[in-house]
């Protein structure tokens, strides 16, 4: 017999009580058993998001709602700043130009995070952006952004600020209000501890100030009729996904009974075992310099594959992590510490990679990464 263990940064591992929460029978979501639900559910959201504003759920994975933001917000013709550090800063490229808005690139040197001042002149040079996206955690690369200091930035201008914080709502600190995010953008297959297929978004008075003005096309994804229906009839102009939503509103229960800041900690401290343990094993840090507390990407020794690796994990040892992308497939693993983990996780991972390495000739003295991590998660 094996068991499996999921350290991917998404999907990630649901707990069994929100998978029962979801097995429960079938509701309709025109009833009031089902509005309590989700009014439950909204009121948390706007915790986690630490936002006054409404936070509205879409039926999608979460590029569902970075496509709602480009649709809502902008119009073709319009000029946007686009920080592209890793695949997911790329998406937000891909959105804009497919929607015909003019897309300003600011690329970034994989593993490493834009430098906000590098924003800032941008909107100084370029007075006709009115948006300017990025990314809370780049998952490709698993680096975080200064996204306190890209707020106060972009709050000077008459451009808004859109970010797509959907590996790390949860997992990192993220405040949306106090840091002047306009739009703020998550999924539920993350921190949050649900299958895929809900997205989030909250939009702050800003935001909505473009969005009435906007004249791109959109119907599923029109945020004035999530806007309508949800502070009209407390819904969703849409049929929802009922049990993802109902699991939601068992998992932001967990949520606040362990404390938020009490969750972002037991992420940081995940992701220091991790990279602790990658110091004393010989193996470098793909982003040493803002590591994320959502994943940790490694790089792997000279002249071993990655995916030859990732493979021997999950066929022998039943431990699913994941590589990297483009130009870094087969040199990167990245290890998820994300949503429901705790500290055994992080040891099983780190002993399986310990052992299969040293299976692929990897010379590496077995325990000496699992003690390492263990000193991190008794401090």
């Amino acid at each position: 017999m094996k068991k499996n263990y999921l350290l991917t940064p998404g999907p990630t591992a649901v707990p069994p009580d929100v998978s029962l929460e979801m097995a429960r029978p079938m509701i309709h979501h025109r009833t009031p058993v089902y509005m309590e639900v989700f009014k439950n559910v909204n009121d948390g959201l706007k915790k986690i998001f630490y936002t006054k504003n409404n936070v509205y759920v879409l039926t999608s994975s979460g590029t569902g709602a970075m496509e709602a933001a480009v649709v809502n917000l902008l119009s073709p013709g319009d000029t946007a700043l686009v920080v592209n550090a890793g695949k997911f800063g790329e998406r937000w490229g891909k959105l804009c130009e497919a929607y015909s808005i003019n897309t300003i690139m600011i690329n970034v040197e994989w593993g490493k995070a834009v430098n906000p001042e590098d924003i800032r002149k941008h909107l100084l040079e370029n007075k006709q952006i009115k948006a300017v996206f990025t990314t809370l955690c780049e998952t490709s690369t698993g680096v975080t952004t200064d996204i306190k200091t890209i707020g106060k930035i972009v709050k000077e201008t008459e451009a808004i600020l859109i970010v797509d914080a959907i590996s790390g709502l949860g997992a990192e600190e993220f405040r949306t209000d106090d840091w002047n995010v306009d739009a703020a953008i998550a999924g539920s297959q993350k921190a949050l501890m649900l299958p895929p297929g809900l997205a989030f978004i909250a939009l702050s008075d800003k935001a909505w100030k473009l969005a009435e003005e906007s004249k791109s096309p959109k119907f599923y994804y029109s945020l004035k009729k999530a806007k309508k229906s949800l502070v009209e009839e407390g819904q969703t102009p849409f049929t929802p996904a009922i049990s993802l939503v109902i699991g939601l509103n068992k998992a932001l229960n967990m949520i606040q009974e362990e404390g938020l800041e009490n969750v972002i900690t037991r992420h940081s401290k995940l992701g220091k075992a991790i990279r602790e343990a990658a110091k004393v094993m010989g193996l470098e840090l793909f982003a040493p310099g803002t590591p994320s507390n959502a994943v940790t990407p490694l790089k792997m020794p000279s002249g071993m594959d990655a995916g030859v690796l990732i493979k021997k994990l999950k066929s022998k040892y039943g431990v699913t992590i994941i590589g990297g992308q483009d130009h870094v497939k087969g040199k990167i693993i990245r290890i998820a510490h994300l949503g429901y983990m705790d500290l055994f996780d992080i040891i099983i991972v780190i002993s399986a990679i310990e052992m299969a390495l040293v299976e692929m000739g990897y010379k590496l003295e077995l325990g000496k990464g699992v003690g390492a991590a263990q000193k991190v998660l008794m401090e």
